[in-house]
């Protein structure tokens, strides 16, 4: 199994792989063409970001600054809309439903590291340096709103129809049609629709 198959599957896996390194750098590339570009170039940003993503809907609109480790294991809906200076670490699938709307500042985390630090240094094994980590997928379901500089932790499924609240730290799963708010974050009330 390739180191790139076990990042995906969220096994623990060597962050130094030269494939790896080299689809990072892709990332790093498109994402810095991409946030250079100008507010007018639509057509231009909808390419670069089809080119990044593993799926992207129409009407899709991110605005720079945006920053993601991989790309091809982030997933967004229709008529999704991200504002300015997001993160969203991909090293297992991050999927976004349709009409979903992500305020500024918010990082969505799929990658993490052991908890005990024997297994989270840097080793040498073969002589090679590397770096073991590994992730969990999230999931943001469809019509959810997500507050600026909120933080989602790996392994997180937000369920349809949620509203996280600004500034949350999202540490267990979100049922549909609810408010979250607050570190770490906690029922507020349901939304009846």
């Amino acid at each position: 199994m390739t180191e790139k198959e076990k990042m995906i599957q969220g096994l623990l896996y060597d962050s130094s792989d030269p494939e790896l390194a080299a689809h990072r750098t892709r990332a790093q590339k498109i994402t810095k063409e991409y946030n250079q570009t100008e507010r007018p170039d639509k057509t231009l940003r909808y390419d670069l970001l089809k080119s990044l993503f593993g799926h992207i809907g129409k009407n899709c609109y991110i605005e720079p600054t945006f920053r993601c480790d991989y790309g091809y294991n982030i997933s967004v809906g229709e008529n999704f809309y991200m504002n300015y200076d997001c993160l969203l670490l991909d090293i297992c699938p991050i999927t976004i439903g349709d009409n979903c709307m992500i305020a500024p500042g918010v990082h969505v985390y799929s990658a993490t590291h052991p908890i005990l630090y024997k297994e989270r240094n840097e080793r040498m094994i073969a002589g090679k340096s590397i770096c073991l980590e590994f992730g969990k997928p999230v999931t943001i379901g469809h019509n959810v709103w997500i507050g600026g500089r909120s933080v989602i932790l790996p392994g997180i499924t937000i369920g349809d129809g949620a509203v996280i609240a600004a500034g949350s730290v999202i540490t267990k799963d979100v049922p549909a049609n609810t408010i979250y708010g607050g570190n770490p974050a906690q029922l507020i009330r349901t939304i009846d629709q």
